[in-house]
């Protein structure tokens, strides 16, 4: 039995398949878990849902800010962006199905591989004063959220880069916003924690005074290996026990799987079949 993390796949569908082909994945005995943003850009959208949804016993998947953004167009909450390739999604006859099961998704995975090493998974990153336990916790806010009856007003009013920090007696949306913030779209913070959302850069770009998110002094989790992607700019990079696995696949990169295990990296080309709408 292998364990793979793979990186945001953004509806490359046919680049995702030529990775399982080269992973030799065998859902009977291997086990896939995606680091979010399963879905849009690239033009496969609707089949990589899909596929996902039939082979849910072999996968764990972290809702994204894509996946997230995909559940709230469809619910008519937001405006779809001229980049989404979201429509084939919605005007599928199995739509509520497959974005019910979206919505059910987590927004962090905590595990143990196949040796009964902890490891866990989060889409963007975790604050620095974040313990694996507590982000965990905070995590569960957000999925509870997204799952009650009422969870419309979740996704209506969970756009926003305010709060950019966080405080443990923030309550409501403020609250659940800026947990969402920090699990599915921070790249970069100050030393004490202040997200900035804007920049989607080269580490040599970052504006004065922030660092990428798993570079701050005294990180609470540190001592967990964490596996992320979201920042295709950043590519494949492993430091301070942080795999980020986003190495651009939809903008011509590859798509990048890495062997919980044993480390082994496995990565493929952008197919021109899954080419992104700009």
């Amino acid at each position: 039995m292998a364990t793979y993390a793979i990186g945001d796949i953004q509806g490359c569908y046919h680049a995702f398949k030529a990775l399982l082909a080269r992973l030799s994945f065998n859902p009977k005995h291997d086990q896939l878990r995606l680091v979010g943003d399963l879905i849009n850009r690239g033009n496969g959208s609707l089949e990589v849902l899909r596929w996902c949804y039939q082979h849910q016993s072999s996968i764990k998947v972290v809702l994204g800010n894509h996946d997230l953004h995909a559940i709230a167009v469809a619910h008519r909450l937001k405006r779809a962006h001229r980049s989404d390739t979201l429509q084939t999604i919605i005007d599928a006859p199995d739509r509520d199905e497959l974005l019910t099961w979206l919505r059910y998704q987590p927004l962090m995975v905590v595990d143990l591989d196949s040796h009964g090493n902890r490891y866990a998974m989060v889409h963007a990153g975790l604050l620095p004063q974040w313990t694996i336990e507590a982000a965990s916790l905070y995590a569960t806010e957000v999925e509870v959220a997204l799952q009650a009856d009422n969870y419309v007003d979740f996704l209506a009013n969970m756009y926003g880069n305010e709060p950019n920090k966080w405080q443990a007696d923030l309550t409501g949306i403020e609250r659940l916003r800026v947990i969402t913030n920090t699990l599915t779209r921070m790249r970069i913070c100050t030393q004490l924690g202040e997200m900035e959302f804007a920049f989607k850069g080269e580490l040599q770009d970052i504006p004065a005074g922030y660092v990428p998110w798993f570079d701050v002094d005294n990180r609470q989790s540190k001592q967990t290996a964490i596996f992320c992607g979201h920042w295709s700019a950043l590519g494949m990079s492993q430091r301070h026990n942080v795999t980020s696995l986003d190495t651009g696949c939809l903008w011509g990169g590859q798509l990048s799987a890495i062997c919980i295990e044993t480390g082994a990296i496995t990565q493929v080309q952008h197919d021109v079949r899954d080419k992104a709408l700009r």
